[in-house]
């Protein structure tokens, strides 16, 4: 007589269950796991939006962050405003940095007015407007922050990537490559230009902060000329309410 654990139902019943109680104990470590997973999210966009405006613990070539136990303490002294523009609407909401940029974007193609987080902060009396930027590198999604003034002059940046070639494309998170942009002009005679990230820039110091061009990084072309495009398309739907500051 063969035994039922030998038999093709049991089999498939057995997987059936087997799926059904790893499943649930995944959907309860997800479930358990979710306010943590969110409050680590939320400190590392603090953090980030920090370091564009220069409120950080870099020493050297590093780049460092404010650190997670003092990060929320810092953000809420130094930024003074978290702003929701949408539209020809600007309203003030606590919790701006929250917005998940990619699903604006998807929402903004299908014709829904998309919400624009800006956050103003200051640091030695000196004012930032910092807003998030999202864009496509050579494999994958590329991101950021930029702090400008008023006259959208670039003070400080912050650059992540998913997925950019170690040593190449990856390095737009390195020092060398986000500082260059500090002082560099958004505006060209009036009218908003971007900056182009350029191999053929002939600024090796960057000293000439009118160009609207920083150095490329070497066999990181394509990365490079996502971070340009994304820095156009996305600070340029800032442009009416920089407008309003004059």
């Amino acid at each position: 007589m063969s035994n039922k654990t030998d038999s093709n139902s049991y089999t498939v019943l057995f997987a059936i269950g087997m799926v059904l109680v790893v499943g649930a104990l995944l959907a309860f470590t997800a479930s358990s796991l979710r306010p943590m997973i969110d409050a680590n999210k939320k400190i590392e966009k603090q953090q980030n939006i920090l370091y564009a405006m220069g409120v950080n613990e870099n020493e050297g070539t590093s780049v460092a962050f404010i650190s997670k136990d003092q990060v929320e303490d810092v953000f809420k002294k130094h930024i003074e405003k978290q702003l929701v523009i949408e539209g020809d609407k600007i309203s003030e909401n606590n919790e701006a940095f929250l917005i998940d940029i990619k699903k604006e974007q998807a929402a903004a193609k299908s014709g829904k007015v998309r919400r624009l987080p800006l956050f103003i902060g200051s640091k030695d009396g000196k004012m930032s407007y910092i807003a998030p930027i999202r864009g496509k590198g050579l494999w994958d999604a590329i991101w950021g922050y930029v702090a400008m003034d008023k006259n959208m002059v670039v003070q400080g940046v912050f650059f992540d990537h998913k997925g950019e070639t170690p040593g190449l494309g990856a390095n737009i998170k390195q020092r060398f490559f986000m500082d260059d942009f500090a002082g560099e002009d958004l505006m060209s005679n009036g009218q908003f230009k971007g900056i182009a990230v350029s191999k053929s820039n002939a600024d090796p110091k960057n000293e000439d902060k009118t160009d609207n061009e920083v150095d490329a990084i070497a066999g990181a072309t394509i990365t490079g000329d996502g971070v340009a495009a994304m820095i156009k398309s996305e600070l340029k739907l800032y442009v009416p309410y920089f407008k309003t500051l004059k």
